[in-house]
């Protein structure tokens, strides 16, 4: 008996086994035995398979070749049954689906029975949907429409200010914006001033008679209550466009010129002339004096007081003529005559407006003798109008 055993069975404890470590065989018949094996097992496992199936084995395999145990590649007939097998899971899965809810709509029982269980997943957000839609009126509808709307339009502009893009177009639209103001502001300013002109007539020269006369100051002016004017008279200036655009700063301008030279309570034609619009940048406090003369018709009443006395004409005609036509304002005539002249269409300097008026007091049968011309030429220079746009600043008149 075996040392060991003889110790065991005297009572002894077990002992463990001592682990022999294996000794190389040095036989080459036992190791061809050991592959033969290996083989036969691989055999076993992979059958016939080329891919599966190793196409060598080491005379001495690795720990990791006699531990390893490759997974198969799947064959066509396995790829085939898996794709059926999903296919049948989507088939049953929405022919459910379509069933329930056809039987919903069908059914009134079915869909209050369906919206007291409890449901999940897709099903419940569903659920949850048409629930939704159904408690809803028109008007909370629309009004959640229009704040989709509105958020949406907020975050769109949000991103179009943030938008470096944007920065350019904004940009051109200001300068082309200024540059239509500058060129056209008398347009706009005008046309409103023809409608909304507060009015600076003093109401003490509001005359009732025609035919009376009344002490004044010696300034000069001219007032037409119809349009609410009383605005100082510049006389004793020349007829050129200098002189004329100067003097209208101040009030309205006396348009002198050979046969057409007199003065309020002489023979002949009284010439003054005044802006309908004018350059907002321009100087001057009476730019749109005269915005609403084309308003006065035959019969209207005109004031001028000139050297204390105050000269009352009456409205006789009017019309328009071209810048150049200076000889409408030259004609015979053993009355004394006033003509107011101005630029139109209003905020143009396209033609100008004659407004004609005769003397009725004081009596014009007293009235002094027309001056004596200097020159028996008319002058060439063109009725006065407004100062240049901008186009004609840039790129000449």
């Amino acid at each position: 008996m075996h040392p060991e055993e003889q110790r065991n069975q005297g009572g002894g404890l077990p002992q463990p086994p001592q682990q022999h470590t294996p000794q190389p065989t040095q036989d080459a018949a036992s190791q061809q035995a050991a592959t033969n094996v290996l083989r036969s097992q691989i055999s076993a496992l992979y059958g016939d398979n080329p891919v599966a199936t190793p196409s060598s084995v080491a005379e001495d395999p690795s720990p990791y070749e006699r531990t390893h145990t490759p997974n198969p590649e799947p064959q066509a007939d396995q790829w085939k049954a898996y794709h059926s097998a999903w296919q049948q899971y989507y088939q049953r899965y929405y022919e459910g689906y379509y069933k329930q809810q056809e039987a919903t709509r069908n059914s009134p029982s079915i869909a209050q029975h369906t919206a007291s269980a409890p449901q999940q997943g897709y099903f419940a957000q569903q659920t949850d949907l048409q629930a939704t839609n159904e408690s809803l009126s028109k008007e909370q509808a629309l009004s959640e429409l229009r704040q989709k709307l509105l958020t949406n339009v907020k975050e769109r502009a949000g991103k179009i200010r943030k938008s470096r893009h944007f920065m350019p177009i904004a940009a051109a639209l200001v300068v082309v914006l200024i540059f239509v103001f500058i060129q056209y502001n008398r347009v706009f300013i005008a046309s409103v001033s023809a409608y909304i002109s507060p009015g600076a007539i003093d109401p003490q020269n509001i005359v009732i008679d025609p035919t009376g006369s009344t002490a004044v100051s010696p300034e000069p002016k001219l007032i037409i209550p119809k349009i609410n004017v009383d605005v100082p008279a510049i006389y004793g200036i020349g007829p050129d466009n200098d002189s004329q655009m100067a003097a209208m700063e101040k009030g309205v301008a006396h348009f002198a010129i050979p046969g057409a030279n007199s003065h309020p309570g002489e023979i002949g034609n009284t010439v003054l002339s005044g802006h309908s619009s004018n350059d907002l940048f321009d100087p001057g406090d009476y730019k749109f004096i005269f915005a609403q003369l084309d308003k006065l018709v035959p019969g209207d009443t005109i004031y001028a007081n000139y050297e204390g006395t105050r000269y009352t004409y009456v409205v006789t005609k009017t019309e328009v003529v071209k810048p150049t036509e200076v000889s409408k304002l030259v004609y015979p005539t053993d009355k004394p005559v006033l003509t107011l002249i101005t630029c139109t269409p209003l905020g143009t300097a396209i033609d100008r407006l004659l407004v004609t008026a005769e003397q009725v007091s004081p009596d014009p049968a007293e009235a002094a003798p027309a001056p004596t011309n200097t020159s028996d030429a008319t002058e060439e220079a063109s009725i006065p109008g407004a100062s240049p746009t901008l186009f004609e600043r840039l790129f000449g008149a």
